[in-house]
């Protein structure tokens, strides 16, 4: 492995809320709080900076100990905000939010994992910026924030001094990405390694996010809702499913909208981009015969609209979630009868 020729430490300062998710919390603490000079020296110095008073614990209750505060968050090399609870997400901490800024106008690498990403908002960072974080909190955040350059499918985003991730694993990608961009492919494809995760995911999180089903209201589309999912295979048009709804077209449309919040094409593409997830995922059948399972004739068409509903291909869908249930039959199976 390569060695740094620097002699000082790249200061990481993680700042620390009461309550912050374990999970989240803990991952920065892997990849740059673990000792790797064996890999690259000097490796990172994190520091545990308090960002509110003490004590403070996780959502699991574990308490953290915090020997840092922010005006060492300020002369972090790299500050990042971790995913914190609602409470933080509405009103942050105003001490928190001057020392994100105050690092930032100093030239500090600013990153925020999950809903940290509120943080950073709130402080103004992702004006006019590319940022994400997790899947279920998309529309609030899109809601509160129309300034920023929202993308929520990204599993992160990199715009030079700012950095923010999608929910829980993903900070696992960013933070493996700031390990390349310091010290190269090499060293974060071993601390992934020794991680025993991908050094790099394919796609977004939107192959994460199952495709938009709302319950079904009392609004007489039920009927012909069953029927569209019989019938996927089948090259179906609105006029057809209009008259199954024995609606006008025009009727048909506007109750749908109304009901289900999409159009009757769009509905159709998320229900066979499902069902190919679930065939991807449990059976062995080429993409070609899966296309014409779900109505998308052709292997071609089926991988269009697969990438851009979930932005991975069924390829690499299938690769990373084809043995989920199996993996699930198995550990059933091997839990031995109480």
């Amino acid at each position: 492995m390569s060695r740094s020729t620097q002699s000082d430490p790249h200061i990481v300062g993680l700042a620390v809320m009461d309550a912050t998710p374990t999970f989240e919390l803990a991952i920065p603490c892997e990849v740059f709080g673990v000792d790797r000079s064996d890999i690259v020296a000097p490796w990172y110095e994190l520091r545990l900076c308090a960002a509110e008073p003490g004590p403070l614990r996780t959502a699991t209750g574990l308490t953290v100990d915090t020997p840092y505060g922010l005006d060492d968050l300020v002369e972090a090399d790299t500050v990042i905000v971790a995913a914190c609870t609602r409470r933080a997400q509405i009103a942050p901490p105003q001490p928190l939010l001057d020392a994100v800024r105050a690092a930032y106008e100093k030239g500090r690498r600013i990153v925020s994992l999950c809903s940290g990403a509120y943080i950073l908002a709130h402080a103004g960072l992702l004006a006019g910026r590319p940022a994400t974080t997790h899947w279920m909190n998309i529309g609030d955040f899109a809601d509160r924030f129309p300034e920023v350059g929202f993308t929520p499918s990204a599993l992160y985003t990199d715009d030079g001094a700012v950095l923010t991730s999608a929910g829980s694993g993903a900070a696992i990608d960013l933070c493996l990405h700031l390990v390349r961009r310091d010290h190269g492919s090499a060293v974060a494809n071993e601390v992934a390694r020794r991680m025993v995760v991908p050094p790099h995911r394919e796609g977004g999180q939107t192959q994460y996010v199952t495709p938009l089903v709302r319950p079904e209201e009392d609004d007489g589309l039920e009927p012909v809702l069953h029927f569209a999912r019989e019938h996927l295979h089948e090259a179906l048009t609105v006029p057809q499913l209009a008259r199954v709804a024995r609606l006008s077209e025009r009727t048909f449309a506007r109750r749908f909208r109304d009901t289900l919040g999409t159009t009757p094409l769009q509905w159709l593409l998320q229900q066979r981009v499902r069902l190919a997830q679930e065939l991807l995922e449990t059976t062995e059948e080429p993409v070609e015969l899966i296309a014409g399972r779900t109505g998308f004739g052709t292997a071609a068409n089926l991988r269009h609209h697969f990438r851009r509903v979930t932005t991975v291909s069924p390829q690499t869908y299938r690769h990373v979630f084809r043995h989920r249930a199996a993996s699930r039959g198995r550990g059933a199976e091997a839990v031995p009868p109480s």
